[in-house]
């Protein structure tokens, strides 16, 4: 296997201002025809990314032991961490793997063993039975209860409490399952995953820029809430290509990583999949999350993204349409290199069409508009028109309030003291997470009386579009998330008096 990786997807924003955080730009660059890949394949690959519908891709980057291409449409940008669903796991397998390498840990431990105080008054042979084995390929014999996590604080306890089939035999894909095991990796080294993994592999790695969501019990939440940049997604995965090693330091075992990568049950290893492409194999994360890892042709790919539409089109776009184009020998770059640069330099995401100004907008600027209850905790809002800009002043339930700036034909930028929109409902979510969140907006009058605004939250997952429309005293306010179907919720507002 080659030193380094063939090529990598990561995260998606403006090839703007660059990072502040130094982790970013660490991993060497090159053209793709020195690394044998023609620049056409990868904007090909680009342009059938960015064309798929109820999609909002947030990151690609890719490489051959250097980047040799990455996209950053605006709003997003390199140095924005992004919040992780299950490609979080994959990281929880590498942890569970050093606990094992360091002795404090074993395949056939027993789960109860662990949390003796937590357990059931009746504890049953398969509940006595189950091993952290069975954790890492889910087949606990517990019954997924996704909405556990959002109903108490008992996390553990509760996981223990449900009813448990012979373990080892059923797959069934459940968080509280690497939850479980980040639970363990606490318990048995005495310090949370995350900061087991900064001593061992991040720090080594210099992944600096990286947190994790906590539970309510204090436990990092492991099945998903790690918030993380792409070139630190894609170093990663490099590590896996690698059987572990990086920069010539064998950081995790190499027997680990193999197991990892594969087939335990079904098309799953150790927390990862394996891949239709034949010998690939990724981290997988909801609303379309990625590492691809592809051996045969030393290979990482990274993809972050926010869509509701089924990953295997984006994978297939990989397996089709870039990596037959992988060759070994070096090409000359020509033209298309220089269409790729300019497509990297100047893509972005679609902004809101309409026009920059409306008559309503002096009846309605520096006016509280009190709005009926909502999901999102807002109270009222308020607006204020400037040449090409409107600032929309949010004051939530708890009186926090803050600002969303959204400009015309651009994106403008702000911190944010406010939460995301998040599709995630536990007890406790954020917890971990420092703000302020950054957002971008775009808006346009789409006729007279209806005002569209559209807000990505940058360092997240989630964009919002939002439709006003003015009637007389009233205004109805449409709502609409890019990680739900449907239409969208609409609800009243009235002018404060």
């Amino acid at each position: 296997m080659k030193d380094g990786v063939r090529f990598f997807f990561s995260f998606l924003g403006l090839l703007g201002a660059l990072a502040v955080h130094a982790q970013v730009y660490e991993l060497p660059r090159s053209t793709p025809e020195a690394e044998g890949v023609p620049s056409k394949a990868v904007t090909a690959l680009f342009d059938s990314l960015m064309a798929l519908p109820e999609t909002d891709i947030h990151s690609v980057v890719v490489r051959h032991g250097k980047v040799i291409g990455e996209i950053y449409p605006a709003p997003f940008a390199p140095e924005y961490r992004h919040t992780m669903y299950s490609c979080s796991k994959t990281f929880v397998g590498a942890a569970v793997g050093l606990a094992i390498a360091d002795n404090r840990l074993r395949l056939t431990d027993r789960v109860g063993a662990f949390f003796p105080e937590l357990l059931p008054d009746s504890v049953s042979a398969n509940l006595a039975d189950m091993t952290v084995r069975d954790l890492l390929t889910m087949t606990s014999g517990i019954t997924p209860d996704w909405n556990m996590r959002n109903l108490t604080p008992d996390w553990i306890r509760a996981f223990l409490a449900k009813p448990v089939k012979t373990p080892g035999r059923k797959f069934e894909y459940d968080s509280m399952s690497s939850y479980m095991l980040s639970a363990i990796v606490q318990k048995v080294t005495g310090m949370t995953l995350l900061d087991y993994l900064k001593q061992k592999l991040f720090t080594p790695m210099h992944i600096t820029d990286i947190a994790w969501e906590m539970s309510p019990e204090g436990i990092n939440t492991g099945g998903w809430g790690m918030h993380i940049q792409s070139e630190s997604l894609a170093k990663f995965g490099l590590l896996l290509l690698n059987r572990g090693i990086w920069e010539g330091k064998q950081l995790l075992p190499a027997s680990w990583v193999e197991q990892m990568m594969t087939r335990q049950i079904g098309d799953y290893g150790y927390q990862m999949w394996l891949c239709e492409y034949p010998g690939a194999v990724r981290a997988d994360g909801a609303l379309g999350q990625y590492i691809l890892i592809v051996p045969d042709k030393d290979m990482v790919v990274v993809i972050t993204e926010c869509t509701l539409i089924d990953g295997r089109r984006q994978r297939r776009l990989v397996w089709n349409r870039l990596l037959p184009e992988a060759g070994e020998q070096a090409l000359v770059p020509g033209k298309d290199y220089r269409r790729l640069q300019k497509k990297q330099s100047s893509c972005q995401l679609p902004l809101v069409q309409g026009k920059a100004a409306s008559s309503l907008s002096q009846k309605y600027a520096g006016k509280r508009i009190l709005l009926g209850e909502n999901k999102y905790g807002w109270q009222s809002i308020g607006l204020q028109f400037k040449q090409k800009e409107v600032v929309m002043n949010v004051v939530e339930k708890d009186g926090k309030t803050y600002d969303l700036p959204f400009g015309y034909k651009q994106w403008l930028k702000a911190a944010s003291d406010g939460y995301p929109p998040y599709s995630v409902a536990a007890k406790g979510r954020f917890k971990g997470i420092e703000g302020p969140f950054q957002v971008a907006g775009s808006y346009a009058w789409t006729s007279s009386d209806a005002l569209r605004l559209k807000v990505h939250y940058v360092n997240w997952i989630s964009a919002l579009g939002l439709t006003l429309r003015f009637e007389d005293n009233k205004v109805l306010l449409t709502v609409t998330e890019n990680y739900s179907s449907g239409e969208g919720v609409t609800f009243e507002g009235t002018l404060a008096h």
